[in-house]
């Protein structure tokens, strides 16, 4: 099935152009120059992904982006002109999954929203990861986090992170390994937006840095999970984990919770 891609730009050429090479890509666009026109469109024919500038003639598109992910869970591209390290965090925290910054390459932009698409379909691992007897379980193939038996809604690239951390319990994982396992490729700069993801994976979870259950900040290093010890199943093998601190157990089916 052709991806559809809703792209919120009020530059016409700008547009031209990213609507040129998304098509070539071979995307379905709709395009829309306004945030209520993108907010309708949402909401009568959701799309698969939505490439959004932030400086609308209308509504703000931090408030566009505010508006679709309280209503969906759709993969968003910010694409602006807003630069500052500062401005890009801030997109991360409404929960972008990429943000491109203008003047940008047209092939970049297709390479981009690839790779959030990719990141936000179903992998092949299928590992089950439960932390703390099921008080918080991750499901790769279905992407999904249960957090005390309520499913919590992470952005695609956030559910990466946290994943990738998990299933390498007590390894200090650095931005840059994480910007390459979260993200599929690396770009100058871009280590510091995944303090900025780390944030809000912590927030969505009730995850306090100072006294963390899940995530630990390793200062001068990067982040890792706390664990306890436990066994851990990959690929059908137990393996024994001497750490303390949180229980984390990957469920499979031929670990029976005996070592190896």
């Amino acid at each position: 099935m052709t991806s559809t891609i809703l792209l919120v730009e009020d530059d016409a050429r700008i547009a031209e152009v990213a609507i040129a090479y998304l098509e070539q890509a071979g995307f379905r666009v709709k395009h829309v120059s306004s945030g209520r026109e993108a907010i309708n469109n949402i909401s009568t024919e959701p799309p698969t992904l939505v490439v959004l500038d932030l400086m609308l003639p209308d509504v703000s598109g931090e408030a566009v982006c505010r508006e679709l992910k309280e209503r969906a869970d759709i993969p968003v591209v910010i694409l602006t002109a807003k630069a500052s390290e500062e401005e890009r965090l801030a997109g991360f925290a409404l929960g972008a999954d990429d943000y491109i910054v203008k003047p940008f390459s047209p092939r970049e932009l297709v390479a981009r929203v690839q790779a959030v698409l990719k990141r936000s379909g179903t992998t092949e691992s299928g590992l089950r990861l439960s932390f703390n007897q099921g008080h918080l379980v991750l499901d790769d193939r279905n992407h999904a986090v249960i957090l005390k038996g309520d499913a919590i809604r992470l952005t695609a690239v956030e559910f990466k992170i946290l994943f990738t951390l998990a299933a390498t319990p007590g390894k200090t994982f650095t931005r840059e390994e994480l910007v390459d396992k979260a993200m599929g490729y690396h770009f100058d700069g871009y280590e510091r937006n995944i303090d900025s993801h780390i944030k809000n994976i912590r927030q969505k979870l009730g995850d306090s840095p100072r006294a963390p259950l899940f995530i630990i900040t390793e200062y001068g290093l990067g982040y890792t999970t706390t664990t306890n010890k436990k066994y851990v199943a990959i690929s059908g093998r137990c393996w024994f984990l001497a750490h303390e601190r949180l229980a984390l157990k990957i469920s499979a089916s031929k670990c029976q919770g005996t070592s190896p």
